[in-house]
């Protein structure tokens, strides 16, 4: 009986052959986009890396999980740069005219050089007297990523809580879970006096250790155990979450992400974590 199934999912549809998997007996779960093979025994340490190394030039992502409980009952998901494309306090700070300082500060909080919350009230505080129609801007340019709305829509229908949590504010995390579907959303709390936006954030901040603990909130909920969850992030303040959960899946990591999952997302969208669970998109 297989202990873990190996899965590999192409960018695009079509870029995936029989003749990519190891040797072992291959299931199509969409044909030419996805297989898995399931095995006996865990694969030696490094195998998952060498083969992602190999399949990255035709552009394929490989994930390794649990035969048991492939199908997860919680998805808990980061919201920029990952539910979304791009930083949304670097949008705003674009808006300020001071895009390049923030979007350099982002950059290093996400990469784990940085205190989160130290980070993210220098950011906010280089903000003060923004109007707050700059929000609203920022909103309507908002794009949800390649795959969210399918992959939420798909683990919904699964029977799963979909949760988004952020390090980012509130304003957008309640727009952003109603356009993708999610049961609900988390963030932090941007304070705005007259029309503008003070330079403060609300406390308390939501970091990574209350990532980590509204993981463990719904999975109490939810009466199961992190095994049951599906954890999807891109930066530094994500990887308690991502490590704490039974899928922990890196999107377009950091490097700091990369190197502290065992399963990341580099050319596919993010319904490839539907792929890796050994479902398929709902058409």
């Amino acid at each position: 009986m297989a202990q873990h199934v190996l899965t590999l999912v192409a960018a695009e549809e079509g870029g995936l052959a029989e003749a990519h998997a190891p040797t072992g007996p291959v299931r199509w779960i969409a044909p030419g986009k996805a297989l898995e093979v399931p095995l006996e025994n865990a694969p030696p340490k490094g195998f998952v890396g060498d083969l992602r190394a190999k399949l990255d030039p035709e552009r394929v992502d490989v994930f390794l999980a649990p035969a048991q409980g492939r199908v997860k009952k919680l998805l808990i998901a980061d919201m920029d740069a990952t539910i979304v494309e791009g930083e949304t306090l670097d949008d705003l700070a674009d808006l300020a005219g001071i895009g390049p300082q923030v979007a350099t500060i982002t950059a290093r909080a996400m990469a784990g050089e940085l205190d989160f919350a130290a980070a993210l009230r220098e950011r906010v505080g280089l903000l003060e007297g923004l109007e707050e129609a700059a929000l609203d801007q920022t909103l309507a340019a908002m794009r949800l990523t390649r795959g969210a709305r399918a992959l939420v829509d798909s683990m919904r229908a699964a029977g799963a809580r979909c949760i988004l949590v952020s390090g980012g504010f509130t304003f957008f995390t309640q727009a952003i879970a109603a356009r993708a579907g999610f049961h609900a959303h988390h963030g932090n709390v941007l304070e705005i006096q007259g029309g503008r936006l003070t330079g403060r954030v609300v406390d308390p901040i939501l970091d990574k250790d209350a990532k980590l603990a509204f993981l463990h909130q719904y999975t109490k909920e939810l009466g199961i155990g992190p095994e049951g969850v599906l954890a999807l992030g891109d930066g530094a303040n994500d990887i308690p979450m991502l490590r704490a959960a039974g899928l922990g899946i890196g999107f377009r990591p950091k490097p700091a992400v990369a190197a502290a999952v065992d399963n990341i997302i580099v050319h596919s969208g993010l319904d490839a974590a539907l792929y890796a669970q050994g479902l398929t998109p709902l058409s």
